[in-house]
């Protein structure tokens, strides 16, 4: 049974900590499972404000929808380089292959309803 998690960010940080090593998420992905399919970039600030005190989130294993890191930060370079220590490869447009890699959840996931405790 999944956690009553009311907030959003809250959510999205329990979805994101259950991609194993070497798999990716979207953005997209997550919005949905947490019960917001428009809500992608919503996902990605919640995924950028984490911070030291928050028990372990692989914000690294979420993408953007084409497969690809977003953006040439320093941040999106450190994405990276924890993506390909876990045997993740990019292509030389900077993209992975998204649908064989893809982290398919459990079934439950697919049909949560956050407003009723499971």
């Amino acid at each position: 049974m999944l956690p009553d998690i009311e907030d959003f960010t809250s959510r999205v940080y329990h979805i994101a900590r259950q991609i194993p090593a070497g798999a990716v998420a979207t953005y997209g992905q997550i919005a949905h499972l947490a019960g917001k399919p428009r809500a992608a970039r919503a996902v990605g600030n919640a995924l950028k404000a984490l911070d030291e005190g928050i028990p372990y989130v692989p914000w690294h294993r979420v993408l953007n929808a084409r497969g690809a890191v977003s953006g040439a930060t320093p941040r999106a370079m450190r994405q990276r380089d924890l993506l390909t220590a876990e045997g993740v490869e990019f292509n030389a447009s900077h993209k992975c292959k998204i649908e064989e890699l893809e982290w398919e959840p459990e079934d439950r996931f697919w049909s949560v309803d956050w407003d009723t405790p499971e």
